[in-house]
């Protein structure tokens, strides 16, 4: 029996959190590029601690995580995070605006650029936070609807929770039984 209870509380565990995290494939098949129009982009999505931001680009680009004074003048030498490789995988930790850019001379200036907001999900404690290059500017615009959009990057991770959800609860009562 308390096997079953443990098999049950597992996939039950796994179930609940691929349900909140989603990743978001920046650029969608267009990936991380200086053809980009990343504002339009973010526009209706909705970033949560937990997600993932995936950044696929060639080899002249990379991804830097910049403060936003280094973001609005497209300054390249102050990056909080650096990455190269031509893939890039960011989990968003916690609440607050992120900004992102592409360390290439020029790319920033002709918008190879990206400013999201994240924000809490209703599992995860409330609080304040300070952008990261402790300014007291408001989080983009852009990224902050009144009412929240369907998310049409959620779709992988919700079909993958509804799978495992019914897997356990057809497994669940096979596990009792076994025990």
């Amino acid at each position: 029996m308390a096997i079953a209870a443990f098999f049950l509380v597992l996939i039950l565990g796994v179930a609940t959190r691929s349900t909140y995290a989603v990743q978001h494939i920046v650029g969608d098949n267009n990936g991380w590029t200086n053809f980009g129009d990343y504002t339009t982009w973010a526009t209706g999505k909705t970033f949560n601690v937990g997600d993932t931001l995936l950044f696929n680009y060639g080899g002249s680009h990379g991804v830097d995580v910049v403060s936003k004074s280094d973001y609005d003048n497209c300054a390249t030498g102050n990056a909080i995070d650096s990455y190269t490789g031509g893939t890039t995988t960011v989990q968003l930790k916690q609440p607050g605006p992120m900004y992102f850019t592409c360390p290439t001379f020029g790319h920033c200036s002709t918008g190879m650029k990206l400013a999201i907001n994240v924000v809490s999900t209703s599992s995860d404690s409330p609080g304040t936070t300070t952008p990261s290059d402790g300014s007291n500017s408001s989080p983009p615009s852009t990224t902050s609807p009144s009412t929240p959009p369907i998310n049409k990057d959620a779709g992988s991770a919700n079909s993958a929770s509804v799978v495992v959800v019914r897997l356990a609860l057809f497994l669940a009562p096979l596990f009792v039984f076994m025990c």
